[in-house]
């Protein structure tokens, strides 16, 4: 009886610690939400990964909300008017046009990732194939002239002149074109894939958030890709004032973790790749 009635009795004070006064269990605490942060995003993959990191920064006491855009000019017309906090949607050329032209005081908070943009043809397998008098799709989005003026460039099929800035490079700064190469660059961005499709050019360059859309890798589809070291990172964007705000400091850890880098190559599988 004695044995019984010790461990009946430890049974007893164990329960006590495991139910509350109402004799429920005890049940984890969610962490408590102090601030809000509103983010604009483009729809694939910004909006994504950003979902991903919702719970991450709530842990953090962080709501951040997203407001998704399906263009690229309202985020940075919200981020001026203040309907945001911060923005995720372009790589740092556009935003440095985008303040030059448009006079926003914006900072760029931190770079998060690349979407290689590569060269994608239906009858171009490797640079060897490319055809004297070879047509090149380009989309009229300028701050990608410069991309693609150096991918070419890197792919020896052709030289810009002499102290030519490769971000701000145009097609009229080409200088040796030894494959007489035709250059069409009025496309809307989000149509080079059907151009693609239609088999309308012999090289067409397409960027990774499209070329995902029907399937083409850069890594295993592109003819020329885009290198790992191309300062086309896309970032998140904020008022100069915000650049130091503990909400957005947090964002880019948040954004930084191995949790979020893990979801984008298991995702993307190459096609988007993580800065570090």
């Amino acid at each position: 009886m004695g044995v019984s009635f010790g461990v009946i009795a430890v049974a007893v004070v164990g329960l006590f610690f495991l139910v509350g006064n109402n004799g429920e269990a005890k049940k984890e605490v969610a962490p408590t939400i102090k601030d809000t942060l509103t983010v604009g995003a483009s729809t694939t993959p910004h909006a994504e990964i950003l979902e991903q990191a919702k719970p991450l920064l709530a842990e953090k006491g962080i709501d951040l909300k997203i407001t998704v855009f399906q263009d690229f000019v309202l985020p940075n017309k919200a981020l001026a008017e203040k309907e945001v906090d911060a923005n995720y949607f372009q790589h740092i050329p556009y935003l440095e046009k985008e303040i030059k032209d448009k006079h926003y005081d914006f900072a760029n908070a931190g770079a998060i990732h690349l979407e290689k943009m590569a060269f994608y043809s239906k009858s171009v397998n490797k640079l060897d194939d490319i055809k004297d008098g070879a047509t090149v799709l380009v989309s009229n989005s300028q701050t990608d002239w410069g991309r693609v003026i150096t991918m070419l460039q890197d792919a020896k099929l052709i030289t810009v002149k002499e102290g030519t800035n490769l971000l701000e490079a145009t097609f009229d700064d080409i200088e040796y074109n030894p494959k007489n190469l035709k250059f069409k660059y009025d496309i809307d961005p989000a149509i080079m894939t059907t151009a693609y499709e239609n088999n309308e050019g012999d090289l067409i360059a397409i960027n990774a958030n499209f070329a995902e859309n029907i399937g083409l890798n850069p890594e295993k589809d592109g003819v020329i890709i885009e290198s790992n070291n191309s300062p086309y990172a896309n970032v998140i964007a904020t008022r100069t004032k915000d650049k130091d705000d503990k909400r957005v400091k947090a964002l880019i850890d948040v954004l930084h973790s191995k949790e979020i880098k893990e979801f984008i190559n298991e995702k993307w599988n190459g096609t988007i790749s993580v800065v570090d």
